[in-house]
């Protein structure tokens, strides 16, 4: 092979087949619920071309966690009927993904994407959690004009599964209320105390993990559509996801909203390296 594929760590694809993989990277380049800034389509393309400058050996976790195999699976194309055609052709290319077994990492895309892969993982897996992490609440039942977009992903999601909230920083009151009468866990923004034995409680055995990347806070990830003030640290984060990983059943996450164009490249390769280090403690 004279040529880097253009797969996730660029990856040898004979050798990461489907079959043989762990892993499976599903790239979803779809912005159409976008309501600030757009680009966020542009992002599995760039999280993939950064991950492929990364090391395969993960320092923190003392091996190659691609040992295991990571299978790229072709970007899947957008459907631009209505953001609820988006979600369940998304749903209809998770679901034997999940039904596998193997750990399903989508790559968006803005948020909206998160409603069809997370109900995917949760037809293989009754009693869902899912952790949540977003600068926003996303928790609106409709938004200019459709309940399946960015702004409604967390609302969707928490019709099927158990959901839990983390690095809100902001929200409607409409969102404020519906979270309250719903009794959905909340951990707003800044996490001071780091509050992961109360997280840890909130969810089930099995996890989904959806991490909108405007969590972070935008001293290190300027990259996004809905940028907040404040927000989570890089080790801050990792401190979370590597317990849940440890104490609970990692089966699916993704990555979403970088919008390259907003920041400078280290924000693709953070987003990549997010990516990996879930796949890692996932994989234990």
């Amino acid at each position: 092979m004279t040529s880097l594929p253009f797969t996730f760590l660029g990856l040898d694809p004979a050798e990461n087949t489907f079959a043989r993989s762990a892993v499976v990277v599903l790239p979803v380049p779809y912005d159409g619920t976008a309501s600030f800034k757009t680009g966020a389509r542009e992002g599995p393309e760039a999280i993939i071309a950064a991950s492929r400058e990364m090391e395969d050996y993960d320092l923190e976790l003392g091996r190659e966690t691609c040992a295991a195999g990571i299978h790229t699976a072709p970007a899947l194309e957008p459907h631009l009927a209505s953001p609820k055609d988006m979600a369940d052709r998304i749903r209809e290319a998770a679901r034997p993904i999940a039904r596998s077994g193997k750990l399903l990492a989508t790559l968006g895309g803005d948020h909206s994407v998160s409603i069809g892969a997370a109900l995917a993982v949760a037809e293989s897996h009754p009693g869902l959690s899912v952790l949540y992490l977003d600068a926003h609440a996303d928790f609106r039942d409709a938004y200019q004009g459709t309940g399946w977009g960015h702004a409604s992903a967390a609302r969707r999601i928490a019709e099927t599964c158990k959901l839990t909230l983390v690095g809100v920083r902001s929200l409607a009151t409409e969102e404020s209320e519906a979270l309250h009468e719903k009794g959905i866990p909340l951990f707003p923004a800044p996490l001071t105390e780091e509050p992961w034995d109360a997280i840890l409680a909130s969810l089930g055995p099995v996890v989904y993990v959806s991490v909108d990347l405007d969590v972070l806070d935008p001293a290190i990830m300027p990259a996004v559509g809905t940028p907040e003030p404040g927000g989570l640290g890089w080790y801050q984060t990792l401190r979370l996801l590597r317990r849940v990983g440890r104490e609970r059943k990692i089966v699916g996450f993704d990555i979403v909203e970088l919008s390259p164009r907003e920041g400078p490249a280290a924000c693709a390769y953070t987003a990549a390296k997010l990516a990996y280090k879930l796949m890692g403690y996932a994989l234990k």
